[in-house]
């Protein structure tokens, strides 16, 4: 058996903090690409989340350095990645120790109850994975402002 991949979530882009806010600027104004407002706050991180038309996002992620969510060398969330949704994180977590694939775990950082997994591929890429339905990722799922 393998992972469950549900769906594409997200880009992650790591960068400085001094380069956060002119990303978001060109993402905005050259890519019109919108900002979510509703970005969860993540202590330590200064960036942005972006939406793209297809219903993903593009997150920028500011950290001068290693992250404090940094596992060690190579383990750094905040690091470019892709972010792929999983039909059931814990049955994930199984399969990655059934399968002896070298992972590391984020629990509750981004969000409330939101448990991350992160794994590279033979290449070196990393890749994130977390459950479906607990990103802020769908725009179509977002619950409407207060108000509106």
């Amino acid at each position: 058996m393998a992972v469950d991949v549900v769906e594409l979530h997200h880009i992650g882009l790591g960068m400085g903090n001094d380069k956060a806010d002119e990303a978001r600027d060109f993402y905005r104004d050259v890519l019109a690409l919108t900002q979510d407002a509703g970005r969860w706050h993540i202590p330590g991180i200064h960036g942005y989340f972006l939406d793209v038309p297809s219903d993903n996002q593009i997150h920028l992620l500011g950290s001068d350095g290693p992250s404090p969510y940094s596992k060690g060398p190579g383990k750094d969330p905040v690091e470019n990645h892709i972010a792929l949704a999983v039909s059931d994180i814990l049955a994930a977590e199984e399969e990655l120790q059934r399968l002896r694939v070298d992972y590391f775990t984020l629990d509750n950082v981004a969000s409330p109850n939101l448990k991350q997994l992160f794994i590279r591929d033979p290449a070196g890429n990393l890749i994130e994975l977390h459950q479906v339905g607990l990103c802020r990722c769908r725009k179509s799922q977002r619950a409407a402002p207060a108000g509106n």
